[in-house]
């Protein structure tokens, strides 16, 4: 009898020492409330646009003036537009904190401006008046 004593009682106190564990285990989680948690997918409201920024690239000249236009749009990649009929204008708007603003234009009369408007108010412009005229905007951060 002494020898199955003897080779039991090492098992015997890890089973115990498990169970009070787990017991403890599962009362404090009842005691904090962490089995209360179920995270709630269902509330995920659709983010809403405020304060957007409006930026306005405006080419302008003599009527039937005819320009090639470079500017930068909304993801600030190079875009070429070729032979435009002018007055020009293309808007941006954005809720990024900061937008470069960036247009050049090149016309075939001998005047020829650029504007750059952020939410109303003129913040760069420019008129040229010389054969095959060539203009130019920018607005480092909109």
């Amino acid at each position: 009898m002494t020898r199955l004593v003897a080779r039991i009682w090492v098992p015997l106190v890890m089973v115990v020492v498990v169970a009070i564990a787990a017991s403890t285990v599962a009362r404090l989680h009842g005691v904090f409330g962490s089995h209360m948690y179920t995270p709630d997918n269902g509330n995920a409201d659709a983010i809403i646009q405020f304060n957007p920024k409006h930026v306005l690239l405006e080419i302008f000249g003599a009527p039937g003036t005819v320009a090639d236009i470079n500017y930068l749009d909304e993801q600030a990649q190079p875009q070429r537009l070729d032979r435009v009929t002018l007055p020009w204008s293309f808007e941006i708007v954005t809720t990024l904190t900061a937008v470069l603003a960036n247009v050049i234009a090149q016309g075939n009369t001998n005047s020829i401006g650029c504007r750059i408007t952020v939410n109303g108010e003129v913040r760069d412009e420019h008129s040229v008046n010389s054969y095959d005229a060539q203009t130019s905007c920018l607005v480092k951060s909109a």
